[in-house]
């Protein structure tokens, strides 16, 4: 094997255990209430710790990369990560559990700032955007199978018919009556595996172009004033809210008014979200190529509108789909949102990816209202907040006025081929 495709599998494999770390909350839920006896406000304080880490780190990660570079970062993210999954396996509670995700998170907000520019630099600046979707891919593909891992493992702890020797030790990390417990000492395995490879693999220099630049503090202020740049950050806030806010209270939901077994059913659909969201983001870049990006940002999230009315309201059946194809309309928001806001701005691009990054840490605050909402009125109503950032989203389709727009192939593009 080649050493640049050597390379490129460790990050390809980076990308996967920071989805396989980050996305496991969700089909948890209806455990973890059940384990500390937890209100829907209390149990969403959990992803909070975790994403406000994001927003709390992003900024301060690229300053770190710029000083030490990606490979001393990451080394210590994955640390700091298993620190973080060790802490819950040796004292499991309610707060411990939050001050490990707030660790967890910081780790993963540190990998994810400094994976990008090492993906450039070792798989060749011609073949980025190709190697941005494996990514991406192997990404989404972690967040399909960790539900599957949790259900397995739960399923398969502490039974008597399990032969698996290693399912068997894992079983003693944890309290018999907290089996999922399991999960983070199998994180903390990872984490400190990924340590070790890391720091024995060679890693390519990377000199940082200035678009990957976090920028000085004098430009994070001036940017943090430009109306376009808010607007576009309060768009990522809404587009990762929603999508913690479907995968972490969607087992609960099918639990509470559908009586779906969070550890079969729930786990199941939780996983099918993320897999659909995988598979839309390669339709989606499909579609870009036809199809002005604020028309598809209009169509999907429109979409993905009728789809949660559908989950949040049909029967058993129709939210056990509904649910899913969420993720799947949701799959291309991301995206569009970034490359919106990237065309919308002259320079300064690293700075403006940074501030864009923060608002990660909306994954922490839309969780948090659905879940008080949840307690005041009841779930349902709860995640029916969620179809206020949805619209504010589909809204960008029509108000986005980008200096460069999305490249289209054309019937005359085509002729002109031949």
């Amino acid at each position: 094997m080649s050493r640049s495709k050597l390379i490129l599998g460790l990050i390809f494999l980076i990308f996967f255990v920071i989805s396989f770390l980050t996305n496991i909350l969700g089909p948890l839920v209806p455990d973890i209430i059940k384990s500390f006896s937890l209100s829907l406000t209390a149990v969403a304080f959990l992803p909070f710790a975790f994403f406000i880490a994001y927003g709390i780190m992003s900024i301060p990660s690229g300053i770190l990369v710029e000083m030490y570079g990606e490979k001393t970062v990451m080394i210590i993210a994955f640390f700091i990560s298993f620190l973080g999954a060790l802490l819950l396996v040796m004292v499991p509670g309610y707060f411990t559990y939050m001050l490990s995700l707030f660790f967890i998170g910081i780790g993963m907000a540190m990998l994810q700032v400094a994976i990008n520019p090492l993906l450039r630099v070792g798989g060749g600046e011609e073949h980025f955007a190709f190697n941005s979707v494996l990514g991406q891919f192997f990404f989404g593909l972690a967040s399909f199978l960790s539900p599957l891992v949790y259900s397995y493992l739960v399923l398969n702890i502490g039974t008597n018919g399990s032969q698996n020797l290693f399912i068997t030790l894992l079983g003693y990390t944890s309290p018999k009556e907290l089996p999922w417990i399991s999960l983070y000492s199998l994180f903390a395995i990872i984490s400190l595996l990924m340590v070790i490879i890391i720091s024995i693999v060679k890693l390519p220099k990377v000199e940082l172009k200035s678009d990957e630049k976090v920028g000085a503090l004098k430009t994070n202020l001036e940017l943090i004033k430009n109306p376009t740049v808010i607007l576009y950050f309060i768009a990522i806030f809404s587009y990762v809210g929603i999508e913690q806010g479907v995968a972490n209270f969607m087992s609960e939901f099918l639990n509470k008014y559908h009586q779906i077994n969070p550890q079969t059913g729930g786990a199941s659909s939780v996983s099918l979200f993320w897999g659909l969201l995988t598979v839309g983001t390669l339709l989606g870049l499909l579609l870009l190529k036809f199809i002005d990006s604020g028309k598809v940002l209009i169509l999907f999230t429109a979409s993905a509108i009728i789809s949660l009315a559908f989950a949040l309201f049909g029967t058993s059946e129709i939210a056990l789909i509904a649910f899913p194809i969420v993720g799947f309309f949701a799959s291309v928001m991301w995206s569009i949102i970034i490359s919106l806001a990237l065309n919308s701005i002259e320079k300064n691009h690293g700075a403006v990816s940074g501030i864009l990054i923060t608002g990660i840490c909306g994954g922490a605050i839309l969780p948090l209202i659905i879940g008080y909402l949840g307690d005041l009125v009841d779930l349902r109503t709860g995640m029916m907040f969620m179809f206020i950032p949805l619209i504010y989203i589909a809204s960008i389709g029509f108000w986005a006025k980008p200096i460069v727009t999305n490249q289209l192939i054309t019937l005359k593009s085509l002729k002109k081929q031949k």
